[in-house]
């Protein structure tokens, strides 16, 4: 005989609204562009995604993906 086997129902996966950059948002990064800031932090202080980050920087044509090197 058979055995039925019971599946968990999948939740729907969870919408992401785009938020738009504001005027202050985008200054905000061409500072911590000027000040080589690596991404994880402005990541956690503008409460986005690194992916984020670094395509803005692209489009405004600014460097971005600082990193701190040990020596």
């Amino acid at each position: 005989m058979a055995k039925k086997i019971r599946r968990a129902a999948k939740r729907p996966a969870k919408r992401r609204k785009r938020r738009a950059w504001t005027k202050q948002q985008i200054q905000e990064l061409r500072a911590h562009s000027r000040a080589k800031t690596p991404v994880a932090a402005i990541s956690k202080q503008t409460k986005r995604t690194p992916g984020a980050l670094r395509q803005k920087a692209l489009q405004l044509g600014l460097p971005l993906g600082h990193f701190s090197r040990r020596s």
